[in-house]
């Protein structure tokens, strides 16, 4: 079997699409005869402490040299000083989903020192995956990454069964994403507000703990415009349950300040979902124009004319569905494979 290590900050179970690529990748790599060590790095990232940062360095000094190292992103971009020792004696990857300067809600400060920890890190490392074209372009272009270096593996999608009927008069509203700041719940649920007069509810799946405040803020805007009987949040829920919320929604919504691929917005369109989002980083890459309308970051009245014009009109839901349905995304086996050939040639 070929070894290989992956490093990852925390458990690999957490509920993110960053972590559900890493689970999905390794499982395949797994069955396609590979070894696949899983090294947690502590969950701190990005700011880790320096007893974190301490034993994360000592997990990574144990991987024996001839075996390939990948580390993932949300790690590796505050890793630039071991980065650099790790490159004389290991064949080092990273993986990046998206930069982590990019992520919303961060203080001018906090951007620029995750930027050029970043760059410096992507430095050392011998190769880059990344999930999306897009993200391969801002590398090449704001991270001074040569693009040579830079390899694109989208995350797969599962096949999914038969269509299921849509609903046509109560029209069923379903967002799929971790609260925090950069998925724009707090934009979703300004722009419903102004639809009360339509027949419609939301359910909101995504873990909850990753920012108490974002979370507070959210029920405390959903309590202010008296939306507490048609919003539901939640939290996490497992995999099997959010195929089953696809399945039983007419619409998936999820106005995102930004996304490196966008993994929600491929596996309900995979749903046959008609799809409501952003023209944010990848997420023109993910969502055809034919089964989707994509709006401005941040503009609530294009939000909210996106949502009412398709829960009036069921034609049009349906004519976006069908454009779901057509769309073909690759398979998880496919991926993992493409995923298995840079290892081996850049190894």
């Amino acid at each position: 079997m070929k070894a290989l290590a992956f490093a990852v900050p925390g458990e690999l179970t957490i509920p993110t699409g960053g972590y559900g690529y890493a689970r999905r990748i390794i499982a395949e790599l797994n069955e396609l005869g590979w070894d696949v060590q899983v090294l947690n790095l502590g969950t701190e990232f990005p700011w880790p402490s320096p007893r974190t940062l301490a034993r994360a360095e000592s997990a990574l000094r144990a991987v024996p040299g001839q075996v390939p190292l990948i580390i993932d992103g949300l790690a590796y971009g505050v890793l630039p000083d071991i980065a650099q020792q790790l490159r004389q004696t290991h064949c080092l990857t990273a993986l990046v989903h998206h930069p982590l300067a990019l992520e919303t809600g961060l203080q001018t400060g906090q951007r620029a020192a995750l930027h050029a920890s970043e760059e410096a890190a992507l430095s050392s490392a011998r190769h880059v995956i990344v999930s999306s074209g897009t993200t391969k372009e801002l590398l090449v272009s704001d991270f001074k990454v040569a693009s040579e270096r830079v390899s694109v593996v989208s995350p797969g999608t599962d096949a999914c069964p038969s269509y299921v009927q849509r609903s046509n008069e109560h029209v069923r509203l379903l967002a799929v994403g971790s609260v925090v700041p950069r998925k724009g719940y707090d934009l979703l649920v300004a722009a419903l507000a102004r639809v009360r007069d339509l027949a419609w509810t939301l359910v909101i799946a995504g873990d909850c703990s990753r920012s108490p405040e974002t979370v507070r803020g959210l029920e405390g805007e959903i309590a202010r415009l008296d939306l507490g009987e048609r919003v539901v949040l939640r939290g996490a829920v497992s995999p099997e349950a959010v195929a089953a919320l696809y399945d039983a929604s007419d619409i998936f919504v999820l106005p995102s300040r930004y996304e490196g691929y966008g993994m929600a917005y491929a596996e309900a369109i995979a749903h046959g979902l008609p799809v409501i989002g952003t023209a944010a980083g990848a997420v023109p890459e993910t969502v055809p124009e034919n089964a989707g309308i994509l709006i401005p970051v941040d503009d609530v009245d294009a939000l909210a004319c996106a949502l009412r014009r398709l829960i009036q009109d069921p034609a049009e839901r349906e004519k976006l569905a069908a454009g779901a349905r057509a769309s073909r995304f690759p398979a998880w086996r496919e991926q993992a494979r493409k995923f298995a050939e840079i290892l081996e040639s850049v190894g």
